[in-house]
């Protein structure tokens, strides 16, 4: 790997300062180092990234090779991104979150704080995770869910706080998830139920 250059604002990135690798590509129109003028650490981005328009990645950030994003999608602080990743259009990651290695995850998902996604895991758009059971009423500590290596959740899914979803899992669209869903398991419906996995959805992805 390359030696990654320092960067200070610029007309492509509109940015305060970040370090990135060789053969990156980022639009007019994104922010780079949102936050780094209140003392975080610059972001480090790795070679051959590709951020597009609209996209806000935060300091005390950290993205390994080949990352890439659709439009309008953040990135907040204390988030660590492995290589081969993919942020479709509008997803959120609100931080203090860590993203494995290729992992693709479609437009917009919500990804909150707290949260552990593993290796080549699959995120269909529109779902949603969280890590607070019971908002504003109760002070209990946040707790994202975890995804391990090789699962896939479908389109429009909704993962409880603290849930975690087991080795190539396989979470269908809509799903409703509210409990630990084991390995190799295929769970459907609200709440969602395990059965076994049928033989045409056996893990692991073919993301790497």
């Amino acid at each position: 790997m390359s030696t990654p250059e320092e960067h200070a604002p610029s007309d492509q990135a509109s940015s305060l300062e970040y370090t990135a690798g060789e053969d990156c590509s980022f639009d007019h129109g994104t922010t780079i180092g949102y936050g780094t003028d209140d003392g975080a650490d610059p972001p480090a981005i790795g070679d051959e990234a590709t951020i597009r328009r609209g996209t806000i990645i935060y300091g005390d950030v950290t993205i390994g090779d080949e990352f890439t994003t659709g439009h309008d999608v953040l990135v907040r602080e204390s988030t660590t991104i492995g290589d081969d990743v993919l942020l479709g259009t509008k997803t959120v990651v609100d931080g203090h979150t860590t993203i494995g290695s290729h992992v693709s995850i479609q437009s917009a998902v919500y990804i909150p704080t707290e949260t552990t996604i593993g290796n080549n895991v699959f995120i269909g758009p529109g779902a949603v995770l969280t890590n607070d059971q019971y908002p504003i009423r109760t002070d209990a500590d946040l707790e994202g869910p975890t995804i391990e290596d090789g699962a896939s959740v479908g389109a429009n899914a909704t993962l409880l706080p603290g849930v975690t979803v087991g080795e190539n899992a396989f979470i269908g669209a809509g799903a409703l998830v509210t409990e630990d869903i084991p390995p190799n398991r295929l769970a459907i419906g609200t709440p969602a139920t395990c059965r076994p996995l049928p033989a045409p959805l056996e893990g692991p992805n073919t993301l790497k």
